[in-house]
Protein backbone atom coordinates (compact mmCIF):
# COMPACT_ATOMS: atom_id res chain seq x y z
CA UNK A 1 0.00 0.00 0.00
CA UNK A 2 1.00 3.65 -0.88
CA UNK A 3 1.68 6.27 1.82
CA UNK A 4 -0.11 8.82 1.85
CA UNK A 5 1.93 12.03 1.26
CA UNK A 6 -0.47 14.17 3.50
CA UNK A 7 0.44 12.14 6.53
CA UNK A 8 3.62 13.26 7.90
CA UNK A 9 3.76 11.70 11.58
CA UNK A 10 1.85 7.82 10.52
CA UNK A 11 5.05 5.06 10.14
CA UNK A 12 7.74 7.18 11.91
CA UNK A 13 8.99 7.61 14.86
CA UNK A 14 9.16 11.70 14.82
CA UNK A 15 8.40 12.08 18.62
CA UNK A 16 9.00 16.37 18.63
CA UNK A 17 5.70 17.16 20.28
CA UNK A 18 4.29 20.74 19.02
CA UNK A 19 4.69 23.37 21.22
CA UNK A 20 1.17 24.68 21.05
CA UNK A 21 -1.92 24.07 19.23
CA UNK A 22 -1.69 27.00 16.89
CA UNK A 23 1.64 24.31 15.31
CA UNK A 24 -0.14 21.34 15.46
CA UNK A 25 -1.79 19.70 12.44
CA UNK A 26 -4.45 17.20 12.71
CA UNK A 27 -3.81 15.34 9.53
CA UNK A 28 -6.66 13.68 7.75
CA UNK A 29 -7.41 10.15 5.03
CA UNK A 30 -10.25 9.81 2.88
CA UNK A 31 -13.13 7.88 4.99
CA UNK A 32 -13.33 4.15 3.38
CA UNK A 33 -16.89 3.65 4.04
CA UNK A 34 -19.89 4.99 2.63
CA UNK A 35 -22.15 4.65 5.34
CA UNK A 36 -22.71 6.29 8.32
CA UNK A 37 -20.53 5.53 11.14
CA UNK A 38 -19.37 6.73 14.53
CA UNK A 39 -16.02 7.04 15.62
CA UNK A 40 -14.69 7.23 19.67
CA UNK A 41 -11.38 8.33 20.44
CA UNK A 42 -10.30 8.68 23.73
CA UNK A 43 -7.27 9.91 26.01
CA UNK A 44 -6.78 9.37 29.46
CA UNK A 45 -3.93 11.89 29.62
CA UNK A 46 -5.23 15.62 28.32
CA UNK A 47 -3.41 18.06 30.30
CA UNK A 48 -3.36 21.83 30.02
CA UNK A 49 -2.67 24.83 32.33
CA UNK A 50 -5.06 26.60 34.09
CA UNK A 51 -4.07 30.62 32.77
CA UNK A 52 -4.75 32.18 36.44
CA UNK A 53 -2.47 29.39 38.86
CA UNK A 54 -0.79 27.70 35.77
CA UNK A 55 -1.17 25.20 37.51
CA UNK A 56 -1.65 21.61 35.21
CA UNK A 57 -5.28 20.77 34.47
CA UNK A 58 -6.19 16.64 33.86
CA UNK A 59 -8.65 15.49 31.91
CA UNK A 60 -10.13 12.74 30.00
CA UNK A 61 -10.78 13.69 26.73
CA UNK A 62 -13.59 11.72 24.16
CA UNK A 63 -14.09 12.84 20.78
CA UNK A 64 -17.28 11.37 18.65
CA UNK A 65 -17.30 12.15 15.43
CA UNK A 66 -19.49 11.40 12.17
CA UNK A 67 -17.32 11.39 9.25
CA UNK A 68 -18.20 12.73 6.02
CA UNK A 69 -15.84 12.41 3.29
CA UNK A 70 -12.83 12.59 5.38
CA UNK A 71 -11.33 11.15 9.56
CA UNK A 72 -8.91 12.38 11.27
CA UNK A 73 -5.35 10.06 11.20
CA UNK A 74 -4.71 9.18 15.28
CA UNK A 75 -1.43 10.14 15.75
CA UNK A 76 -1.84 13.47 14.76
CA UNK A 77 -4.64 13.86 16.68
CA UNK A 78 -2.12 12.45 19.70
CA UNK A 79 0.32 15.19 18.71
CA UNK A 80 -2.18 18.19 18.11
CA UNK A 81 -3.87 17.43 22.03
CA UNK A 82 -0.54 16.94 23.53
CA UNK A 83 0.29 20.49 22.15
CA UNK A 84 -1.97 21.55 24.94
CA UNK A 85 0.63 20.95 27.96
CA UNK A 86 1.58 24.42 27.79
CA UNK A 87 -1.57 26.02 26.86
CA UNK A 88 -2.85 28.44 29.35
CA UNK A 89 -6.47 28.54 28.96
CA UNK A 90 -10.15 28.17 30.65
CA UNK A 91 -11.58 24.19 30.39
CA UNK A 92 -14.77 25.46 28.97
CA UNK A 93 -12.07 27.35 25.91
CA UNK A 94 -10.10 24.51 25.49
CA UNK A 95 -12.54 22.33 24.78
CA UNK A 96 -14.40 24.42 22.31
CA UNK A 97 -11.41 25.05 20.85
CA UNK A 98 -9.94 20.74 20.46
CA UNK A 99 -13.96 20.79 18.84
CA UNK A 100 -13.01 23.59 16.25
CA UNK A 101 -9.96 22.28 15.28
CA UNK A 102 -11.39 19.05 14.57
CA UNK A 103 -14.16 20.35 12.62
CA UNK A 104 -12.26 22.07 10.64
CA UNK A 105 -9.87 19.61 9.69
CA UNK A 106 -12.20 17.10 8.30
CA UNK A 107 -15.86 18.70 8.09
CA UNK A 108 -17.41 15.53 9.79
CA UNK A 109 -21.48 15.34 9.46
CA UNK A 110 -21.52 15.33 13.53
CA UNK A 111 -18.60 15.74 16.33
CA UNK A 112 -18.39 15.91 19.82
CA UNK A 113 -15.84 16.55 22.59
CA UNK A 114 -16.21 15.87 26.02
CA UNK A 115 -13.59 16.79 28.33
CA UNK A 116 -14.01 15.42 31.69
CA UNK A 117 -11.03 17.18 34.15
CA UNK A 118 -10.06 16.44 37.37
CA UNK A 119 -11.89 17.65 40.54
CA UNK A 120 -9.55 20.70 41.61
CA UNK A 121 -10.70 22.20 45.26
CA UNK A 122 -13.18 18.90 45.24
CA UNK A 123 -15.15 20.05 42.34
CA UNK A 124 -15.27 18.09 39.01
CA UNK A 125 -16.08 19.95 35.43
CA UNK A 126 -17.26 18.37 32.68
CA UNK A 127 -16.92 20.71 29.32
CA UNK A 128 -19.26 18.94 26.11
CA UNK A 129 -18.55 20.71 22.94
CA UNK A 130 -21.02 19.55 20.03
CA UNK A 131 -21.01 19.96 16.36
CA UNK A 132 -23.38 20.97 14.68
CA UNK A 133 -24.48 23.65 17.47
CA UNK A 134 -28.23 23.33 18.13
CA UNK A 135 -28.36 26.71 18.20
CA UNK A 136 -27.24 27.48 14.83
Amino acid sequence: MARDPKLTLLGRSESKLPKSPADAKLETFPNPAKRSYRIRLETADFTSLCPITGQTDFAQVTIEYVPAKLCVETKSLKFYLASYRNECAFNEAVTNRILDDFVAACSPRQASVTAEFSPRGGIALTVRAEYPDARR
